[in-house]
């Protein structure tokens, strides 16, 4: 039975399209969830896909974070549905309170379209079991308001349980502490970063490299071993 792989469509989501092709790409198939539906179609996992959902009013995610599909998203990510936000879906986790801390805009105030260098420090999660821990990768990233921030109590506890997930390498694009680029929750079910792994699937596009397929080789393993 193959996997399905719900991916969120929001107004403003530019990338959905790009996940459902990475998706397949891995051996799963995507499904299209529409950000007014509460029903998750029985997916196995779901993707909070880029973008600019809701043209990032108030603040990037906190609107979003209030459409109908996040109840139930929220409600199954709580009980061990798998869940990966990316760019503005990371911006969505925070807000919805499914991973910590929150995202503000840029250090250097200016919009960032780059090849990114980044350190896995945790290949335990649900969607990055196909890496190694210490391994470096290159994946595009593009956003604006990228800078993860938290108290230092969160951040203590994020670095002391090892749920610091990606880190930024040679360079921090946008002021992120501890050059955070992803994080992860406690179970391991639920993460978030920056970065654009989509972009990194296939040799002829984005960093040319495909260091961003084993996110989804990762879920897909983990969702047929299960």
């Amino acid at each position: 039975m193959t996997a399905r792989i719900g991916v969120v469509t929001f107004p403003g989501s530019l990338d959905d399209r790009d996940t459902q092709r990475a998706i397949r790409v891995a051996g799963a198939e995507p499904v299209a969830l529409w950000h007014k539906d509460k029903d998750l179609k029985q997916v196995d996992a779901v993707v909070l896909c880029g973008g600019f959902s809701y043209g990032d009013y108030l603040r990037a995610g906190a609107i979003a974070r209030f459409s109908p599909v996040m109840d139930t998203v929220i409600d199954q990510a709580k009980a061990g549905l798998p869940v990966l936000g990316i760019c503005n879906g990371f911006q969505i986790l925070t807000e919805a309170h499914l991973l910590p801390g929150g995202m503000l805009g840029n250090d250097h105030l200016h919009f960032i379209c780059r090849d990114q260098k980044l350190r896995v420090e945790n290949a335990d999660t649900a969607w990055t079991s196909d890496y190694s821990a210490g391994q470096e990768i290159h994946i595009p990233l593009k956003n604006m308001d990228g800078r993860y921030v938290a108290d230092a109590r969160t951040i203590d506890e994020l670095e002391a349980e090892g749920r610091v997930a990606f880190r930024y390498l040679d360079v921090n694009p946008n002021g992120s502490l501890n050059d955070i680029a992803g994080i992860t929750n406690a179970a391991g079910n639920v993460v978030g970063l920056m970065p654009h792994p989509e972009h990194a699937v296939e040799p002829l596009i984005g960093t040319g490299r495909t260091d961003g397929l084993p996110f989804f080789t990762s879920i897909l393993k983990k969702l047929v071993n299960a």
